[in-house]
């Protein structure tokens, strides 16, 4: 099959990054021909040094506006359609809110909920002010108009609160299907801890004891880092050797500053974007993401594969594979640092936190990458016989 694939950004950063250079690189070995149509890329990020380039991969880029903010969605939609237009594919599937695709993949998870959740936590000010925001005029535009498209044929939720966002757009329940995100059972593997736990520690001066906290994500706000370093002090004088890693792609000013106020800068520890998941994972004892909305954090997901247990929200995605104190943890209110310390403490002091890590391997083991891209192309050929 002759593929196209939509992504603005192709980049070695992030779980759904991860996630889609997977998915090519199996579509490539399979001999498919795959296209990225992407404003900037880089590196495949599941390529190592010395692989060899799929030969069947293409960059194909797109224009787009670069500033203000809302214009470069919309002229990265127009571009998009404009040049797909042009050239016949079997499939397009599209990971951005476009404007002509056959699939697309709400990875990141509807707009128009995720301005629902900042009105919980935004100042009454900012708050009167989302509906005048250009950004989120044209991100609920384009969200309105991609399920209202008559060329798509198909959504993936990765998650089932995903559909139900969906679903409220008044879209048919046949349109939408749930495939959770899959993760590469090899490269995230518990033998990691062996492999890189002891070199990464020193690398960063935690001592062989200390007990490492790990956040890994980008959209900090989002995904709840103002609240995991306000529990921080609280944390610290139930586990005096807790140490906060946090990766990611975002800026670290502020977030040193509410820590040096809560006297905790010590022991965080700030990387900034990573290509490391995979060793950071098996340098931690427990993966923190108090999020405050994500339809389904891949990064979670790696974790669990490692055998490192997570403590997530429930308004994770992947909290619907995480059964409470069983395979993981689960946070009621993400914006609560004293919650977020009891849930820390209890795995600190738990006689089964060997086992919690074990359960959570085996619950990942179910989402193979391999068995989702099964899925995935299952519906390419059914799409392609209509």
């Amino acid at each position: 099959m002759k593929i196209a694939f939509i992504r603005k950004a192709y980049t070695p950063y992030g779980g759904s990054e991860r996630y889609l250079a997977q998915l090519i690189e199996r579509l490539c070995l399979q001999g498919h021909e795959v296209h990225i149509f992407a404003n900037r890329w880089e590196s495949n990020p599941t390529q190592r040094p010395g692989d060899p380039k799929p030969s069947r991969l293409f960059f194909r880029r797109v224009p787009m506006v670069q500033s203000p903010s809302f214009l470069q969605a919309l002229s990265f939609a127009y571009f998009s359609q404009h040049l797909l237009q042009k050239e016949a594919f079997d499939i397009i599937h599209s990971f951005e809110r476009t404007l002509y695709q056959d699939i697309y993949r709400a990875g990141d998870g509807c707009h128009r909920e995720w301005l629902i959740q900042r009105r919980k936590m935004d100042p009454w000010i900012k708050r009167s002010l989302h509906p005048l925001n250009p950004l989120h005029r044209s991100l609920l535009f384009l969200e309105k108009r991609l399920f209202q498209s008559p060329k798509l044929k198909r959504i993936i939720a990765n998650s089932r609160r995903g559909k139900e966002e969906i679903l409220r757009y008044g879209v048919g329940g046949g349109k939408v299907e749930v495939i959770y995100n899959g993760v590469d059972l090899e490269a995230f593997h518990p033998q990691n801890v062996t492999l890189y736990r002891k070199a990464v520690r020193e690398e960063m001066k935690i001592p062989a004891e200390g007990f490492v906290l790990l956040f890994l994500g980008s959209g900090f706000k989002r995904k709840g880092l103002d609240s995991l370093i306000a529990a921080l002090p609280h944390i610290k004088r139930e586990i005096p050797s807790a140490f906060l890693v946090v990766a990611g792609k975002n800026g670290v000013g502020g977030y040193r500053h509410k820590a040096r106020r809560h006297g905790a800068e010590e022991s965080l520890i700030f990387l900034g974007p990573t290509q490391r998941a995979r060793e950071l994972y098996a340098a931690s004892d427990l993966f923190v993401l108090p999020t405050l909305y994500d339809p389904f954090s891949n990064a979670c997901l790696e974790a669990m594969a490692t055998g490192i247990p997570v403590l997530t929200s429930r308004a994770n995605g992947v909290a619907e594979l995480i059964e409470d104190q069983q395979n993981g943890f689960l946070l009621q209110n993400p914006r609560d640092p004293l919650e977020i310390c009891e849930k820390v403490a209890a795995f600190y002091r738990s006689p089964a936190r060997i086992s919690l890590g074990a359960r959570a391997r085996k619950t990942s083991t179910v989402l193979d990458m391999d068995g989702v891209i099964r899925r995935i192309l299952s519906i390419y050929e059914e799409l392609r016989k209509e």
